[in-house]
């Protein structure tokens, strides 16, 4: 597989990319040679942005548009002419969902009908990855990774309108893009963490924070186990899913992306490995039934991705945790986002080089 090869000149629309994925797939993708454009809103407050930090090479760039607004939605559609359509845009936190379940349910549920509604339209359209998550499934907590064809579910309103969205995708995908030709998947991913990740709610962002106050960190749920991942591991799952249907607009039509078993571990657990990384850093350890409800226990079984695209994680849990803290204290010590981005790409890239030529054909 060459990566370039594809994806030099293919007109790619992502939504959501001003978030922490969407920048690193955007980035990612320009560096391949392809014409990327944007539709999401701005990067929330004051805090730091990584797609702030950085400057694509090629695409028009952001248009700032609610994925809620319909028409604005459907005229960038008209206006970039996508040929593959990668949806990331989301309300992305359980917690929020708890605080604004209505806007959670219209931004992920409506807002992906009204993408897949505006690419009915598209003439070129060939590819389309819909990114939902891994808290799709209905979990009893019976500690086993899930498959793609285990039951959807959702206990918050997050979870429940992420597994609403991938049954959107599907009715879409039946009624409209399989006559058409077209491919589509859902593509569920695990807990991701890397550089650049400044969001609210989230553990690596509110280390961060806790480091530069230098105030203990404390943590809510501290047993939770979830499959921790490199944000390019299910990114490069989205990349080769979207080639894939691009060849085999049958294939899905759905998938999971998750780290290799290994990776699966406790919050505190990781925390304990991330502090290796520092000479001082204090915890406080919440109970783990604090606050609203979570999963306690959650992973996914990956085969079905290693089987139909080659997928296989190529960062072990402690390289992911290395790359991730080195990424912080670059940009810290004066390095520039955008070349420690590219140098973890390259780091990535090289990996998957390495894989044996059967694997990655």
């Amino acid at each position: 597989m060459n990566m370039q090869n594809f994806w030099h000149d293919k007109r790619v629309l992502i939504t959501g990319h001003t978030g922490f994925k969407g920048a690193w797939l955007s980035l990612w993708l320009s560096r391949l040679g392809a014409d990327v454009h944007g539709l999401a809103l701005h990067p929330e407050g004051d805090r730091p942005s990584l797609h702030r930090f950085l400057v694509y090479a090629r695409g028009d760039g952001s248009d700032i548009i609610d994925i809620r607004d319909r028409f604005a939605v459907q005229n960038r559609v008209l206006k970039v002419k996508p040929e593959i359509v990668f949806h990331l845009a989301a309300q992305p936190l359980v917690r929020a969902g708890y605080r604004e379940p209505v806007e959670t349910f219209e931004t992920n549920v409506q807002g992906t009908v009204n993408l897949l509604d505006s690419l009915r339209a598209a003439q070129d359209i060939r590819s389309i990855v819909i990114v939902t998550t891994d808290k799709v499934y209905e979990n009893a907590e019976l500690a086993k990774p899930f498959r793609e064809t285990d039951a959807l579910g959702g206990h918050d309103p997050y979870s429940a309108s992420k597994a609403a969205a991938d049954i959107v995708t599907a009715s879409y995908r039946r009624s409209f893009f399989q006559p058409r030709g077209v491919g589509i998947a859902t593509a569920r991913a695990g807990n991701v963490i890397g550089g650049g990740d400044w969001a609210e709610d989230r553990l690596i962002p509110d280390a961060i924070r806790a480091l530069e106050t230098g105030r203990p960190l404390e943590i809510r749920r501290p047993e939770s186990v979830r499959p921790w991942q490199h944000v390019l591991e299910p990114l490069w799952g989205y990349m080769l899913l979207a080639e894939m249907l691009w060849h085999v607009p049958d294939a899905g039509p759905s998938y999971n992306f998750g780290p290799d078993p290994a990776s699966t571990t406790s919050v505190r657990q990781l925390l304990e490995r991330s502090a290796a990384h520092f000479d001082t850093w204090d915890f406080v350890w919440g109970e783990n039934d604090s606050g609203p409800h979570e999963a306690g226990f959650l992973t996914l079984d990956s085969s079905k991705a290693a089987r139909e695209l080659a997928y296989e994680p190529r960062f072990s849990l402690d390289e992911t945790i290395a790359r991730t803290w080195s990424w912080y204290k670059g940009l810290h010590a004066g390095y520039l986002a955008r070349e420690l981005c590219l140098a973890d790409i390259d780091a990535f890239e090289t990996m998957i080089a390495e894989m044996p030529e059967a694997a990655r054909a």
